[in-house]
């Protein structure tokens, strides 16, 4: 049977594209959530951005149908969009809230519709539980949302005969049809384990290219001095070392290495292999708590608190990671020669960035959007590497389920260009370790 699916206005600055995702059943807009999408359309950011494509998209719909959008017009899904306005709209004064409003029209609509399903949807919180309160069926939106608990780690135990184990561990490829497994995916970091003795185990990565286990190639000396530190991390560095994977995305809480990782192999792919042109190492500008407001100086001046995290890691990797230039030179010489360049995410929309090693940090704080933006700004032979935490969240319009990071981690865990790692172990100190366990 058709239901009714109620939406508010934080579903559609989310996902513009929602009002198409609910197959054959009728979405209803309350007219005050256009009203609400209106007091976005001009700013100059994601919600925004969304608003503007909102309108043009029922605009649109509204033209071809040639109908009045109170009566309803058709959806291609073959479904129903119908904007319901009540009879005393224009008279109604402007005591109660937008949500006490929506939450009003969502009850109406179950009133109006007592043989079909009514489900309001709303990604606040609050707002279900009132709805819930009063009777009427809430859920969230899903829509394009990953479920952390399920969340793609990047590696995965498979059990084979011991000659096998031992083939890997002596650097040998394995042919992944002599494999037993399911749901294994290209780039996958495998521990390879004997049937006969847990203990027996092989480090490789699922090379899709050549339908094989490899073993792990990460060298003795590390990448500028960094050496991974545990499982997750060298599963992490064969991944930033390899040419043939483009995308990677490293998942993991505060002090897991994935910054270090990321900007210590692309020192070694841009300054000794020279196989990139330029290291580029961004991050969104999201502040930790209250903001501190404007600050004074240049450009460059103004950025260095944000960007400081960064050059943190760089200042760690010249001098306690052993990695100084033979010639005794700092990382400054490199930023100021451009080997080495540090900006935010800001600037980053309309460019094209061939042949470099590109770092997003902090990428979390991205909407799925945004990092479409930055990924398709690649050009020829440039690797881009996304890092950050889900449960440190900054940015008020995305969630652990909903950021670009785990977007991505999803959607490109099938492709053979891209390879994920979630790293869970921390090594920064054991104090850090013991507040992210016990905090």
């Amino acid at each position: 049977m058709q239901k009714v699916f109620v939406l508010d206005t934080n579903v559609l600055l989310h996902d513009p594209r929602a009002i198409f995702k609910f197959d054959e059943h009728e979405v209803v807009l309350p007219i005050y959530v256009i009203e609400e999408v209106d007091h976005f359309k001009r700013d100059m950011n994601e919600l925004g951005r969304n608003a503007r494509m909102l309108s043009r998209f029922i605009d649109e719909l509204r033209e071809e149908a040639k109908e009045n959008l109170q009566g309803g017009v058709a959806l291609p899904s073959g479904g129903w969009l119908r904007v319901a306005v009540p009879s005393d709209v224009l008279a109604e004064k402007n005591g109660r809230s937008a949500d006490h409003k929506i939450l009003e029209a969502a009850l109406r609509e179950r009133d109006m519709n007592p043989g079909r399903s009514t489900v309001f949807v709303t990604m606040d919180s609050n707002l279900r539980i009132r709805a819930d309160a009063l009777g009427l069926q809430a859920e969230s939106y899903e829509g394009g949302r990953v479920v952390s608990d399920t969340l793609y780690t990047g590696f995965v135990t498979l059990r084979a005969p011991g000659e096998l184990v031992d083939q890997l561990g002596k650097r040998q490829p394995v042919p992944l049809a002599e494999l037993t497994y399911e749901d294994v995916y290209p780039n996958a970091c495998v521990v390879l384990t004997d049937q006969g003795n847990h203990k027996h185990t092989a480090l490789g990565r699922v090379d899709a290219h050549a339908d094989q286990l490899i073993p792990l190639r990460v060298p003795r000396e590390g990448s500028w001095g960094v050496k991974p530190r545990n499982l997750e991390q060298s599963f992490a560095m064969d991944l930033l070392l390899d040419d043939k994977v483009q995308l990677i995305t490293l998942v993991g809480r505060a002090g897991t290495g994935k910054t270090l990782l990321a900007v210590a192999a692309g020192l070694r792919k841009v300054v000794f292999e020279g196989v990139h042109a330029r290291l580029l190492v961004s991050r969104p500008i999201f502040p930790l708590g209250r903001d501190v407001g404007y600050l004074p100086g240049t450009i460059e001046e103004k950025l260095n608190p944000w960007m400081q995290p960064i050059f943190d890691n760089l200042e760690y990797i010249f001098t306690t990671g052993g990695g100084r230039l033979d010639a005794g030179r700092s990382y400054e010489e490199l930023v100021a020669a451009g080997t080495i360049h540090v900006e935010p995410l800001t600037y980053i929309r309309g460019r094209t960035l061939p042949n470099q090693f590109l770092i997003v940090d902090e990428a979390q704080n991205l909407t799925p959007h945004e990092v479409k933006t930055i990924i398709t700004r690649c050009g020829t032979d440039t690797k881009i590497v996304l890092t950050g935490d889900p449960d440190q969240i900054d940015n008020p319009y995305v969630d652990a389920q909903s950021n670009g990071l785990t977007t991505v981690a999803e959607r490109f865990k099938a492709e053979r260009i891209a390879g994920h790692v979630t790293l869970s172990k921390g090594e920064r100190s054991e104090l850090a370790e013991r507040a992210t366990e016990l905090l």
